[in-house]
């Protein structure tokens, strides 16, 4: 891990750049260093100055007597490669580059950045941006950027690719009294990227969330190592603006289909335990409740309300997030019963009614706080005429201090009149929002954070020594030496041998005779498939004969699949008929695989046979490090684990079989990069065992 403690805590600076002219924003960045606390050295660099803001100036940096933890460096972009050469003579080991004209602006500069970029990798100095903002740590106190102003100390970092939505949140977060540890804008990320900023983060004491608004990430796999990591020490909550290509493209098998543009950062955001959020207000509104409240035990949610409609409206909305209605134990329900007026409302939600005060708002609210069936509460308040907002709001505040250990959120639903409350809370570290869906939404990421945190999959990643990768070596090298690139279902099948991947054995017949000598051979009933590359979905043209019961249907099945094809695709001239053994019907199901440019190969399950793209109850996982217990949470998440548990009299599927045929799929993926596309579909799942059907695999070089 990079140490970048002398970027956030530098002792002295260098501002390559600094200027009198106010509107320069060399300038700029002089002013807020000095005017937000800064306590170490600042040393401004202009030969046509001889002093900036009261300090002397410096022609360069070789000049500079002290040494120099980091250079804040606004220069023109040809000038930046100059700068850069002298902070790796003096030996300065951090940098941020605000000037823009990099890769943003074309061909021009993408190699102007490669050389500063270069440069930087030479001397070991790690850099930030450049066409960024700057950075900022509230704690030291630095604000090394050129925005308006300076964030409110807080336990939030945020990082951001977007300098402009920098700026805006930071003015922003001031009119609700949000604050920051440390902020940085990560501009072109030429050398340190997200990735960097969240593991140094993960180990700063006085940081409690990390926020990320991003539009790409770079090398998604070490992404993906550190995130994990991370997210195990603190909440990572990620904005990722613009979507993935990949999976979109990826559409000649059903598993490519199925996977949408954003699967891929989806599927890996999950399993890193990242916290996604889908806009900016609800990034926001997440940082506000991982930073001001203590994370839930678990997912049953409480309602205090003083109208029945919106507590209505909650608890639908709870039941659609996947949390779930508390149900309070007899002592609660009792005391509520013996305090509450008759029309109250004593179960969840709890309804105080409209005329109620802040002693009857406080009862209620300890009663629930108090219950051992009750993780977190939302306490809602619409103005009536009896409504003290600002009482109700302290009585808030003193039960969250009274039972700090569960979250509490609020929806103070109005305007003006509730406002005084509404800012009280907000004081106190209590989140207000002015309707409900945000704040239990809000609620939600807190518990999945919690679930993810709690219940990571058992195990290690199987590593099967069973298999005979140079049997699949064989198969594809005749595959590329043929100049294709979609796998025969013979040889498929061959490759899922070799993986120990139960399917049904496959043989490739060029006559008649050569079938039924094949169809004896196998043992009736068989199947019959036309062989060709071209032809992904056979059953459409006809190239598909089931349950052949002697050699009469053999023959004829073969000669009506050839003349289907001739007739549906003339100029596709088939390699020859795939023999199968026709195998008793099960559960079906798909194991499939789609490659993602940044995260690698994606490896799902679900419901298989025709219908797979029509109903898509499939759930997808990274191949890479996947667990059997990750197989097995996997397939619990689709509705084909209720098939599989037996159903309406049923016998149970072995869970053990698909998990290991899983697993083994993913080794193969794993072991061979030249594989972009599997699809094994369909699947049939049996009470001992499994059978694979037909076998999809192809492969680029």
């Amino acid at each position: 891990m990079a140490d970048l403690t002398p970027l956030f805590q530098p002792k002295a600076i260098a501002i390559v750049g600094a200027s009198n002219k106010p509107d320069k924003v060399g300038h700029i960045i002089v002013k807020n260093v000095i005017n937000h606390g800064f306590t170490g050295k600042i040393y401004p660099i202009n030969p046509k100055e001889q002093e900036i803001a009261g300090l002397p100036c410096y022609n360069s940096l070789l000049q500079v007597p002290d040494k120099i933890d980091l250079a804040i460096i606004t220069v023109p972009a040809k000038a930046c490669l100059d700068v850069m050469e002298d902070c790796g003579k003096v030996g300065i080991k951090h940098a941020v580059v605000i000037s823009a004209g990099f890769k943003e602006v074309g061909s021009e500069g993408l190699e102007l950045e490669k050389k500063l970029l270069f440069t930087c990798k030479k001397y070991g100095i790690r850099m930030v941006g450049p066409n960024c903002v700057g950075v900022m740590d509230t704690n030291t106190p630095l604000n090394a950027t050129f925005a308006a102003g300076f964030p409110l100390r807080g336990d939030i970092a945020f990082i951001s690719q977007s300098g402009a939505m920098l700026i805006s949140i930071m003015d922003w977060s001031k009119t609700i009294g949000l604050g920051f540890s440390r902020v940085i804008s990560l501009g072109n990320k030429a050398d340190l990227n997200e990735a960097d900023f969240i593991e140094a983060i993960a180990e700063d004491p006085l940081t409690k969330v990390v926020l990320c608004y991003i539009e790409d990430v770079h090398n998604g796999r070490h992404f993906l190592d550190v995130v994990s990591r991370a997210a195990k020490k603190k909440p990572v909550i990620i904005l990722k603006s613009g979507t993935s290509q990949a999976g979109a493209q990826a559409a000649s098998s059903h598993t490519g289909a199925l996977a949408g543009s954003d699967l891929a950062y989806e599927t890996a955001f999950t399993q890193a335990g990242i916290v996604r959020a889908r806009s900016m207000t609800e990034l926001f509104d997440l940082a506000t409740c991982f930073s001001y409240q203590p994370l839930p035990k678990g997912d049953r949610v409480a309602i205090v309300t003083n109208a029945g409609g919106p507590g209505i409206v909650a608890s639908d909305i709870i039941e659609n997030t996947g949390l779930s209605m508390a149900r309070f134990d007899r002592e609660t329900l009792e005391a509520l019963r013996s305090y509450l007026p008759a029309q109250a409302n004593i179960y969840n939600p709890v309804d105080v009614i409209g005329d109620a005060k802040a002693d009857r708002y406080a009862f209620a609210l300890e009663a629930v706080l108090k219950d051992p069936y009750v993780d977190s509460v939302v306490v809602m308040v619409c103005p009536t005429a009896m409504t003290d907002p600002k009482a109700i709001a302290e009585e808030v505040i003193r039960l969250h201090k009274k039972y700090p250990d569960k979250p509490v959120l609020t929806a103070f639903m109005g305007g003006a009149t509730l406002a005084e409350g509404a800012k009280r809370l907000t004081e106190a570290r209590i989140p207000v929002f002015t309707f409900p869906e945000p704040a239990i939404s809000s609620l939600a990421g807190m518990v999945n954070y919690v679930r993810r945190s709690d219940n990571t999959p058992e195990g290690e990643p199987i590593q099967f020594d069973d298999v005979d990768k140079n049997a699949v070596k064989a198969i594809f090298y005749d595959v590329i030496r043929d100049r294709r690139n979609v796998l025969l279902g013979s040889e498929a099948a061959a490759v899922a041998e070799a993986y120990k991947i139960s399917a049904a054995p496959i043989k490739l017949a060029i006559s008649p005779d050569e079938a039924v000598a094949l169809a004896e051979e196998i043992g009736y009933p068989v199947v019959l498939k036309v062989a060709s590359p071209k032809i992904m979905h056979k059953t459409d043209v006809g190239g598909v004969k089931l349950d052949l019961r002697n050699e009469k249907e053999v023959r004829e099945a073969f000669i009506e699949i050839m003349e289907n094809v001739q007739r549906y695709l003339p100029n596709v001239i088939p390699y020859g008929i795939e023999v199968s053994q026709m195998m008793p019907r099960g559960t079906e199901l798909i194991v499939g695989m789609t490659r993602d440019m940044q995260f690698g190969p994606l490896i799902a399950f679900g419901l298989g046979g025709i219908y797979v793209n029509l109903l898509k109850d499939v759930s997808f996982r990274l191949a890479k490090g996947i667990t059997p217990g990750e197989i097995a949470t996997m397939i619990a998440e689709t509705k084909a684990a209720t098939l599989l548990r037996g159903y309406r009299g049923d016998k149970p599927a072995d869970m053990m079989s698909l998990i290991d045929m899983v697993a083994r799929a993913a080794q193969l993926i794993l072991d061979f990069d030249e594989i972009s596309e599997l699809d094994i579909n369909p699947v049939f799942a049996y009470p001992d065992g499994y059978s694979a059907l037909d076998v999809k695999i192809t492969i680029e070089f």
